[in-house]
């Protein structure tokens, strides 16, 4: 059934702030991949609907990994990240967005970082100029691969830096992966001029949000579920006015939430939290952004006036340029007049 909002929802413009760049790639960029790279991955249609059927956690992670096997050369990262923005602006409205990078796992698959630099640079400005989407990138530290993985980011961060890069984050599992040990990475990116945006309180607890902050110089925090749990950590993010990056239906995938009546993001809401929308990996949870906003308006009663402020909230949480957030505000205020 479709959801009463869902034309005003598909129109509305939205910037997007947590969404993984292997984790946006969708069937038909998958077909293309695996095309390419024949082997593990179908490449007929329906073989390939059932592969991403999704089943669990585990069976998550086995698509991603095996979508991130497919991107082996310069031109396979250039056209993944052309075909993600092309679906963000085309079929989601989203004017601006913060893709969520992994360059360690590219070169490790044997593209140099100076290749993979110039492909997704080169795929920003045509994004640009081809759908009026402003991209810009962060750079995060896969916490699995642990300290290695966490140097040779912040090198392809300071060391290599497109020029779309604001921001540094640090995703993969919580689970046995403290935040303190990176603390020097990222204090030497925010002494760059990079934000601090890492993932945290997805799988784990409050503490972990809490490490975030005081360790990471957390600025906006990935996920931050658990932070329902902790009273005095809802009143230091309302009060810091630090936004949390809320994707419903992947907490539910990933069991972070055992049922969208049960997800927090009514709680954040009372406690003053800014929360912002946003779809995590969307072909591979079965989502998009515009589904997200619906899940949003149920769980927090909104109509056209609260999901135009929720679609504002988002900008002004982003690292945008100012003049991108004034013209983003602008068009939203027309968009809801209309």
């Amino acid at each position: 059934m479709t959801h009463p909002l869902a034309d005003f929802v598909a129109g509305l413009p939205k910037a997007e702030l947590h969404v993984h760049h292997v984790g946006s790639a969708s069937m038909p960029i998958v077909a293309e991949l695996a095309e390419r790279h024949p082997g593990t991955v179908p490449s007929d249609p329906e073989a390939l609907r059932a592969f991403y059927e999704f089943r669990d956690f585990a069976h998550f992670i086995e698509v991603y990994l095996a979508v991130v096997a497919l991107i082996r050369t310069p031109d396979d990262v250039r056209f993944l990240t052309y075909e993600v923005a092309r679906e963000l602006a085309t079929t989601q409205s989203v004017r601006y967005a913060e893709l969520t990078c992994t360059p360690y796992t590219s070169v490790l698959a044997g593209v140099p970082i100076e290749a993979y630099t110039e492909a997704i640079e080169d795929a920003r400005v045509a994004a640009e100029r081809d759908f009026g989407l402003v991209l810009r990138w962060i750079y995060d530290i896969p916490g699995e691969s642990g300290l290695p993985a966490a140097d040779a980011t912040l090198g392809y961060a300071l060391d290599h830096r497109p020029e779309g890069l604001i921001g540094f984050g640090l995703g993969g599992p919580e689970i046995g992966v403290p935040r303190a040990q990176f603390a020097p990475h990222f204090e030497k990116a925010r002494a760059a001029g990079l934000h601090s945006v890492p993932h945290a309180g997805e799988t784990t607890g409050p503490e972990t949000i809490w490490d975030s902050l005081r360790l990471l110089g957390a600025e906006r925090i990935g996920h931050g579920t658990s932070a329902a749990a902790d009273p005095e950590l809802l009143e230091h993010l309302a009060q810091r006015a630090i936004p949390l990056e809320v994707c419903p239906s992947s907490n539910i995938a990933t069991r972070a939430v055992a049922s969208l009546d049960q997800h927090p993001l009514r709680a954040f809401v009372d406690a003053g939290v800014v929360v912002t929308i946003n779809s995590d990996d969307p072909p591979m949870f079965g989502t998009s952004l515009n589904h997200e906003y619906e899940v949003a308006a149920d769980l927090l009663d909104l109509d056209q006036q609260g999901l135009a402020d929720l679609a504002r909230a988002g900008v002004s949480a982003s690292f945008a340029p100012d003049d991108v957030k004034a013209r983003l505000h602008d068009e939203i205020d027309v968009y809801l007049r209309h």
